[in-house]
């Protein structure tokens, strides 16, 4: 079931419908990618924890080895996560019982002698797996892109032949469409979408990005920072315009829309300097609102153009505390979002007018999620804040953990699944 929202652009838009499109929103227990049912960060579930601590309304906590950013998936009565040594020189993936929180499987993906250079800030495993009955899709970057059974865990098939120097490290989680597999690489060498046969891992199209990668600085005209200004980590998302699929795909210096059965640019949004992108598209009311990378600027975008469409269809820019990592969240008419070092702000989301703004504290990489009126904003201290969805803004609790969230949490029912940087808990009251 296709969530609709029409625009309310009036002459801006008359006869385009956006859609937000995700799979069929699922059973309570199901959160098959890290931004959940609609790749929006939206759950339906009533009764989840309001307050929690390491004594209180823990059902279980589950030590995690290794170092790895990647934000658990739920899919019935397992918990699926990627890890990896702190050295890059093992991949490996978990899968835990929902239950107990024992682990069922641990299985090592790949050894690689000599990985490439991973920025101590970043990890080997930060892209999160994506699920669908009977499978589970994960990816390291260029070392590896794999299918696994999900009752096994053995491994249906896996690719190690893609050319990308992620420079600092992955970040791109794979994206799920029909019977494709999609996935970025922004890398300092080659930029590119790709998407496979989910049942084989054959490639079907590859494209490049389009925009001028020179490394040059964009902001001074000197010289770029060595491959930085090509980067990006963002993952896509699919809307829907006048009846059709798009794919919504930030990368380094532009946002782009492609047809997702064939790869064809449909068009971009370019702004110089918006490299580095972790933070996901959102779609609603008519509109792609994107955090422009580093550019630290929010811009909503009409989707119905052709080709370079930076003149005519950017609606707004907000260039306030705009979160370089993690994504904003739009509810009803309002857009919420937290920056890295811990403001947050609620924009009206048809004119870009700030609402409110307030002060969380702490540094943030997690994307929040929204259920039953709450938005929950988990940071790198282990702090999670949890505020009315609201444009009045409402502190509702501060919650604490023993360590940082790097990754983003994930919904079961009644339960929040929380991985912190060394430990994967199930919360529930």
């Amino acid at each position: 079931m296709h969530q609709r929202f029409s625009s309310r652009w009036g002459l801006l838009a008359p006869l385009f419908l956006l859609l937000v499109i995700g799979p069929t929103l699922l059973a309570g227990d199901l959160w098959p990618s890290y931004r959940g049912p609609t790749d929006q960060g939206h759950s339906e579930a009533l009764g989840l924890p309001l307050h929690w601590s390491e004594t209180e309304n823990v059902v279980w906590k589950t030590p995690i080895p290794g170092k790895a950013w990647s934000s658990p998936v739920v899919w019935k009565n397992r918990v699926w996560l990627t890890d990896a040594t702190e050295d890059g020189t093992q991949l490996s993936v978990l899968c835990t019982d929902l239950a107990t929180g024992k682990i069922l499987i641990r299985k090592r993906l790949r050894t690689i002698a000599a990985p490439q250079y991973c920025h101590p800030f970043n990890s080997y495993g930060s892209p999160s797996p994506v699920m669908e009955e009977g499978r589970v899709y994960v990816t390291f970057g260029s070392p590896f892109v794999g299918c696994l059974d999900s009752e096994s865990g053995e491994v249906i098939w896996q690719r190690t032949d893609f050319v990308c120097n992620h420079f600092r490290g992955p970040g791109s989680s794979p994206f799920l469409y029909k019977n494709l597999l999609i996935l970025h690489f922004d890398g300092s060498d080659h930029q590119f979408v790709v998407a496979m046969d989910k049942n084989t891992g054959k490639t079907i199209w590859q494209t490049d990005r389009t925009v001028d990668f020179q490394d040059v600085d964009p902001e001074t005209g000197g010289p770029g920072r060595e491959g930085d200004y090509r980067k990006a980590f963002s993952t896509p998302v699919i809307a829907e315009v006048g009846g059709k699929d798009i794919l919504v795909s930030l990368g380094s210096m532009a946002l782009y829309a492609y047809e997702p059965e064939t790869g064809r640019e449909i068009w971009r949004v370019e702004k110089p300097g918006c490299h580095s992108g972790s933070s996901r598209p959102v779609i609603g009311r008519g509109l792609v609102f994107a955090a422009m990378g580093t550019g630290r600027e929010l811009w909503a975008v009409r989707p119905d153009g052709q080709g370079c469409i930076t003149e005519s269809h950017v609606v707004w820019r907000y260039p306030k505390s705009v979160p370089h990592r993690s994504s904003p969240i739009l509810v009803g008419d309002h857009m919420f979002m937290v920056d890295d070092n811990g403001v947050a702000v609620c924009l009206d989301a048809m004119t870009g007018e700030e609402v409110w703004k307030k002060r969380l504290g702490g540094n943030f990489s997690a994307s929040p999620i929204f259920a039953e009126g709450r938005l929950y904003f988990c940071d790198e201290s282990g702090k999670t804040t949890v505020i009315a969805a609201s444009p009045d803004y409402e502190e509702l609790a501060v919650n604490q953990l023993d360590d940082g969230f790097m990754g983003s949490p994930a919904v079961s029912g009644k339960s929040l699944i929380l991985r912190t940087k060394t430990a994967l808990y199930r919360i529930e009251e």
